[in-house]
């Protein structure tokens, strides 16, 4: 597993789309390679701006907003590769990947392990590599993404495989929600130290237009009540809020997500 840090060579900037997606794209002098491009446009300007030609798109799910620019983006470079998920249902991957499999980026001397991480989608996936995780809509700064087709027991193993890498892997989220996360997590943990030590630094953050992301999973650990539902804290507060009876860990997940949800 490649576990050392990208190549000197390599950058990671965050395209903006839309309102508030980040495609994540990673580059040297020559050659680009883009994460969950929902718009080809940003993506076309960005390696025209920066005289590099795209070499591949990695894909984690198969929501439009960030699959939608796989199609300009094929017809404008021809044999592109795009990789994600395997099933057949995204229109244009030429490579479907699974749990475990390697992905090699050449052109940028890169290499990235498959994990799967069903939840918000049954289909998700994310990349990790160079102490680094792409992890599309699975987890968030201070949050984690909505159950659109997966239950809560699957996305709470999903983040319990995340919280199980390295506390200094660097999380590369596609939203930028930081703010609206926080502000519920400090609803469901208001105590918590260095949570409210993490709100004024993304308030002052997104007062200069400057993103949040990414972050580190040792901050994630800190912060966000989705990866502490082993917390006592998180526990009390969940339990104090839905009334239920929390007996074990995706029982408290499965309420906080509802919580959320309506928050």
């Amino acid at each position: 597993m490649p576990t050392d840090s990208f190549p000197a060579t390599i950058s990671v900037t965050p395209i903006p789309a839309f309102n508030d997606n980040y495609i994540w794209c990673l580059h040297n002098e020559q050659y680009a390679v883009v994460v969950d491009p929902g718009d080809a446009d940003p993506v076309l300007a960005f390696c025209k701006a920066n005289n590099v030609s795209l070499a591949a798109i990695l894909i984690t799910h198969h929501h439009p907003d960030h699959t939608g620019g796989i199609t300009k983006l094929s017809t404008a470079v021809r044999d592109l590769p795009v990789i994600g998920p395997r099933g057949g249902h995204i229109s244009g991957i030429t490579k479907s990947v699974a749990q475990g499999d390697l992905v090699k980026l050449p052109l940028i001397g890169c290499e990235f392990n498959v994990l799967e991480l069903p939840g918000h989608t049954l289909d998700h996936i994310a990349f990790l590599g160079h102490n680094a995780l792409f992890c599309g809509d699975t987890l968030f700064s201070a949050g984690c993404g909505r159950l659109f087709e997966g239950t809560p027991g699957q996305m709470h193993r999903s983040l319990n495989k995340i919280k199980r890498l390295p506390a200094s892997t660097v999380i590369y989220c596609t939203h930028e929600y930081t703010q609206a996360n926080v502000n519920f997590a400090l609803a469901a943990e208001p105590e918590n130290q260095a949570l409210q030590t993490y709100d004024s630094w993304v308030k002052e953050t997104r007062a200069q237009n400057t993103p949040t992301l990414p972050t580190t999973l040792s901050t994630q650990l800190d912060i966000n009540p989705f990866l502490r539902c082993d917390s006592p804290t998180i526990k009390s507060s969940v339990a104090s809020h839905s009334g239920a009876e929390l007996i074990d860990e995706i029982a408290v997940f499965t309420h906080l997500r509802q919580w959320k949800d309506n928050f």
